[in-house]
């Protein structure tokens, strides 16, 4: 059976926005069998030369398929969607659209957002000009894709894919403060239409009930 090697214990600041959830999300859209190997993060189950094999950047998540190991949050959900035959198309037009905006959500639009977040936990405030400029960055990517929601309901294709699932957990786990997507109706409501999936709801509570604040 497929492993899924998770969050058991994470800082309080980080569980419920965890990038192990992209692929518990996907698993429980596709209904895949898998199980939970719980790692607890303050107890350094990460940084054993064990799980290095499987996640070479000391990182959660991982996966061990029956001999298929993989880290990476998207080529994981990529994986299993081209495993399951669900959650991305099957022609090639149709799939390269999906990877595209894969790839669109871990760069175009999570570094940005991670490179503010990064500086409001460690910048002493004493010089306005970087976080304005990381400010500026996430404003223009977002206007980006607010335009690119003016008429289209999904990321990448007609229908929920795997690239939603990424772009969806993107905006809401790395967005901290209102203000950045308030201008954004567009984006906002696709965030919301996405994270009301019955999948993500019941994923989501389930991660609740099991993962630990360390």
């Amino acid at each position: 059976m497929l492993k899924l090697y998770g969050f058991s214990k994470v800082n309080a600041g980080a569980r419920g926005h965890t990038r192990d959830l992209r692929v518990l999300w996907a698993l429980e859209e596709m209904q895949l069998p898998f199980e939970v190997v719980g790692m607890d993060h303050p107890a350094h189950d990460l940084n054993t030369e064990a799980y290095r094999r499987l996640s070479p950047f000391e990182q959660i998540p991982s996966i061990d398929d029956d001999g298929v190991v993989l880290s990476e949050s998207a080529a994981i959900v990529v994986y299993l969607a081209k495993k399951s035959g669900r959650l991305i198309p099957v022609d090639p037009a149709g799939e390269a659209q999906v990877l595209r905006w894969c790839f669109a959500a871990m760069n175009s639009i999570e570094m940005p957002l991670l490179a503010l977040m990064v500086h409001d936990w460690t910048a002493d405030g004493s010089d306005p000009k970087p976080r304005q400029f990381l400010v500026d960055w996430v404003h223009l990517r977002m206007g980006h894709l607010e335009r690119w929601f003016a008429d289209r309901d999904y990321v990448a294709t007609d229908g929920f894919s795997v690239a939603d699932i990424l772009m969806a957990h993107v905006l809401s786990a790395g967005i901290k403060a209102p203000t950045l997507i308030a201008p954004y109706p567009g984006v906002a409501a696709y965030r919301d239409r996405c994270l009301a999936r019955p999948a993500w709801q019941r994923t989501y509570a389930a991660y609740c009930a099991r993962v630990e604040a360390g």
